[in-house]
């Protein structure tokens, strides 16, 4: 069975198609599949985005398709980013940027009050129409400063500190992050759904 994950994003289809692997399944980027073009992220919530762009690649590939939507929650800015979390600094910007912004805006604010989550909402969604919802989310706090080695198109990965953890995510191996992460939870989820219907 094929399955077209709906992303452009490089970082995020090598971390979806490493937690998949184990499934009797082809698993495809929408640039893999053919599609292109970018699909516009204007949703309200996380699972608006998430419903739009797999509906748009099931519908265009004839494929099953899934597409996730992340959102970073920061407790002392009334939990923002959110659903914004790529374009709360302004349209294309950097990695490096985002990350910047992010922790200026947090200038000033002490350890025990940079408190946030991650939330990942994933939907799958097939041609005619059917689809599931499966979400994760981790807690954890904003560090004072960028430490780990980045990972393509995932720049808050360099300053999240998962609750009980000490390193960020992006001082973590993929592996490590997979089995804690907001992402590696709703899909572990989505794995345990699409392995049910392989059986």
């Amino acid at each position: 069975m094929k399955l077209i994950f709906a992303s452009h994003n490089p970082g995020k289809v090598k971390e979806i198609k490493e937690l998949l692997r184990e499934l009797d399944l082809e698993v495809l980027s929408a640039n893999e599949a053919g599609i292109t073009e970018d699909i516009v992220e204007d949703g309200k919530t996380l699972e608006e985005n998430a419903l739009k762009k797999s509906r748009l690649v099931a519908e265009k590939s004839g494929e099953w398709a899934m597409a996730d939507d992340t959102g970073l929650f920061i407790k002392a800015l009334d939990n923002a980013p959110g659903v914004h979390s790529h374009r709360w600094a302004g349209e294309n910007t950097s990695d490096r940027d985002l990350i910047d912004y992010t922790l200026g805006k947090l200038k000033g604010i002490p350890k025990e009050e940079r408190k946030a989550y991650f939330k990942t909402v994933v939907v799958l969604y097939t041609p005619e129409g059917r689809n599931w919802i499966f979400s994760g989310k981790v807690k954890g706090q904003i560090a004072e400063e960028p430490t780990g080695k980045p990972r393509s198109k995932l720049p808050y990965d360099l300053i999240f500190i998962p609750k009980g953890e000490k390193r960020t995510f992006a001082e973590m191996s993929d592996k490590e992050k997979n089995s804690i992460s907001h992402r590696g939870v709703a899909f572990k989820k989505l794995k345990e759904f699409l392995a049910k219907r392989e059986n």
